[in-house]
């Protein structure tokens, strides 16, 4: 009977964990929608990727934070379209287009688990025609 009680706990805390890192993916979708660089920002990671239309590199967090604001207030941020999301081997993605007032972009997010929650470790903007 204690076997069959912690089985079930297990499993019920393993259920509830999957719920609450799913949320992570689409708090920073949310942020995107609304082109929110302080709200993504909470789910960027030291170091992240940031590939632009005209550069990529690697950003610390601060550094980060005023690329995107940059991009996002020239951009002129309209909406989040969300095409595709889901689970990879190491964490969460999703694939969707950023519209703008300058035009379409494809946004790539990559999310990897650190610890106990998901963080941002690349986006790509691609300018779409």
């Amino acid at each position: 009977m204690k076997t069959r009680i912690s089985i079930w706990l297990l499993s019920s805390v393993l259920l509830l964990m999957s719920f609450a890192t799913q949320g992570n993916i689409d708090e920073v979708i949310g942020a995107l929608k609304s082109g929110s660089v302080s709200e993504l920002s909470k789910y960027i990671e030291d170091n992240v990727e940031i590939t632009l239309p005209d550069k990529s590199n690697n950003y610390s967090k601060a550094q980060a934070g005023l690329v995107l604001k940059d991009f996002f207030s020239n951009s002129g941020v309209k909406s989040f379209d969300v095409k595709h999301k889901g689970d990879g081997p190491g964490g969460q993605f999703c694939v969707g287009t950023l519209v703008t007032k300058n035009g379409n972009y494809r946004t790539n997010v990559f999310m990897k688990v650190k610890g106990n929650k998901q963080i941002v470790k690349e986006i790509r903007f691609q300018s779409v025609q």
